[in-house]
C-alpha cells in the first residue's frame, strides 16, 4: 500500500477557543468529541495515521466571522506546510467577490460551507453570490445531508449545479450525512463529474458493503478520505476505511492519489 495519505476534511480553531468550539459541535450532533481541535493536536493525531497532507477549515456562523477565520486558516497554513487551507464565506457577507479574491491571495485552495450551522439552504438564491464568485476558481466543500434539517439535502446540490455548471463541489459524508438512502436514489447525483465526495463521518455509521457500494457507484476517482477531526480520531478512521471491501488500488486512490491530482501536487 502507498503511504500517500491526504485527510481531506478537518476543522481547527484558535487554541484559546478550541475547547468551546469543539464542545459546541459535539452538542449539535449529540456525539462525544474525540480530539482537541487545534493545530498541534491535529498534527500529532495525523502522524499516527500516516497522513502527509491535511485539509483544514472552519465555518463562519455569522458574516462578521468571515475575514478573521480566513486570516486564521491562512496563518496556520503558513506555519504548517502539511496543511491545505479552505476559507469560509457566509451568504450575508457584504463583499463576496472581494473576499473570494482575498481567499485566493492568501493561498487558500477552496471554500468550506456548512449550511446547517450557517442556517441557509444550499439552493437559496441568497447564496448564489458565493457560487458565482467561486465558479471556475475555487471548489466548495459542503457539509451535505442531515435528516433533522432541510438546509443541506443532496437534491439542493443538483439544483445549484444546473445554474453553475462549472462549479466543483465536494459533498462531505459520502454525499449526505444520515441521508445515504437519498444519495443512492437521487438521479444524477452519484457519478456526477462535478461532485466529489469524502468518507468523513459516514463509514463508521454504515455497513462496510453499503459504503463501498456508494463509493463504487460514484466512481473511485471522485472520492477522498476524510476524518472530520476533531469529531473522530484519524488513526481509528483509517482503520475503519481499510475494512471497506475495496481493492488495494482503489484504497490508494481514495487515501491520497485522488487528492494529489485534485490539487495538482506530485503524487
Amino acid at each position: 500500500m502507498s503511504t500517500l495519505i491526504y485527510d481531506m476534511h478537518t476543522h481547527i480553531f484558535p487554541q484559546k477557543i478550541a475547547h468551546k468550539a469543539v464542545s459546541s459541535i459535539g452538542d449539535f450532533y449529540g456525539i462525544p468529541m474525540e480530539e482537541k481541535g487545534y493545530s498541534d493536536d491535529l498534527i500529532e493525531a495525523e502522524k499516527k495515521a500516516g497522513a502527509c497532507r491535511i485539509l483544514v477549515c472552519s465555518t463562519a456562523t455569522t458574516p462578521l466571522q468571515v475575514t478573521a477565520i480566513n486570516s486564521f486558516i491562512a496563518g496556520e497554513v503558513e506555519r504548517h506546510p502539511e496543511f491545505i487551507g479552505f476559507g469560509s464565506l457566509h451568504p450575508a457577507f457584504e463583499d463576496i467577490p472581494g473576499e473570494v479574491a482575498r481567499i485566493e491571495s492568501l493561498g487558500l485552495r477552496g471554500i468550506k460551507l456548512h449550511p446547517d450551522f450557517q442556517k441557509f439552504a444550499i439552493d437559496d438564491p441568497e447564496a448564489y453570490g458565493i457560487y458565482e464568485a467561486a465558479e471556475g476558481r475555487l471548489p466548495i466543500l459542503f457539509h451535505t445531508g442531515d435528516k433533522r434539517y432541510g438546509y443541506s439535502n443532496p437534491d439542493k446540490v443538483l439544483k445549484i449545479l444546473k445554474d453553475f455548471p462549472r462549479l466543483i463541489v465536494i459533498c462531505a459524508h459520502l454525499g449526505g450525512y444520515s441521508e445515504w438512502d437519498k444519495v443512492v436514489s437521487l438521479d444524477g447525483y452519484l457519478g456526477n463529474p462535478n461532485i466529489y465526495i469524502d468518507t468523513s463521518s459516514s463509514i463508521q455509521m454504515m455497513e462496510p458493503e453499503d459504503a463501498a457500494a456508494i463509493i463504487r457507484r460514484h466512481g473511485i476517482g471522485n472520492v477522498f478520505w476524510g476524518t472530520d477531526y476533531p469529531m473522530w480520531d484519524p488513526e481509528t478512521e483509517l482503520g475503519n476505511f481499510m475494512r471497506l471491501p475495496l481493492s488495494d488500488d482503489d484504497k490508494e486512490r481514495i487515501l491520497g492519489k485522488n487528492a494529489a491530482e485534485f490539487f495538482r501536487e506530485n503524487a
